[in-house]
């Protein structure tokens, strides 16, 4: 499957965008959670704990679709392939997972915390409120290094393709895309 230049270049901003906003994102929530943990204010705390919810609630998932959306189509749709490049499967791989922590672990643990604070207790847990919006930057971070280092080279079937296509170049046969 092919994408046309403006389809791919469209996908690309958005997956860009997407991937910038997801890495803000992820600044701006360890930046409250900063704020909840370190705050001698109990308003301040719980002020933070329930911008956190809302960014994760109504920015944080949008964000994260889009750009796993995004760079499913480009990978599909451009020569790079999704399981061609390790540096694109290591990329999807991590996408999927921190995803998953977004909707499995960082939303449902948000919305206890925010049960805490309203009750006046302090962030229960307080490593844990760090931990989500700090292991997030960290694999935005790096995904975003794999993007522009591009390391690793091809997979096992990435090779197999890259040689299909040298020999078909040879005998002049167009080939099947893998």
């Amino acid at each position: 499957m092919r994408t046309s230049r403006p389809a791919r270049r469209a996908f690309l901003v958005v997956h860009v965008v997407a991937s910038a906003s997801w890495l803000g994102l992820s600044l701006g929530l360890l930046a409250l959670a900063i704020a909840a943990v370190t705050t001698r204010s109990a308003v301040t705390a719980e002020t933070s704990v329930r911008a956190m919810k809302l960014l994760a609630d109504w920015l944080l998932l949008p964000v994260a679709f889009a750009t796993l959306f995004s760079g499913l189509v480009l990978s599909l749709g451009t020569p790079w392939g999704l399981a061609r490049h390790r540096w694109v499967c290591t990329k999807f791989w991590l996408t999927l997972a921190t995803t998953a922590a977004t909707v499995f672990a960082l939303r449902p643990g948000l919305t206890s915390m925010v049960r805490d604070v309203a009750a006046g207790e302090p962030p229960a847990g307080s490593h844990g409120i760090l931990m989500g919006p700090a292991v997030s930057l960290t694999a935005y971070v790096f995904m975003t290094v794999v993007s522009v280092l591009k390391p690793w080279g091809l997979t096992r079937r990435g090779r197999r393709h890259r040689a299909s296509q040298r020999a078909d170049r040879t005998t002049g046969r167009r080939s099947a895309p893998v």
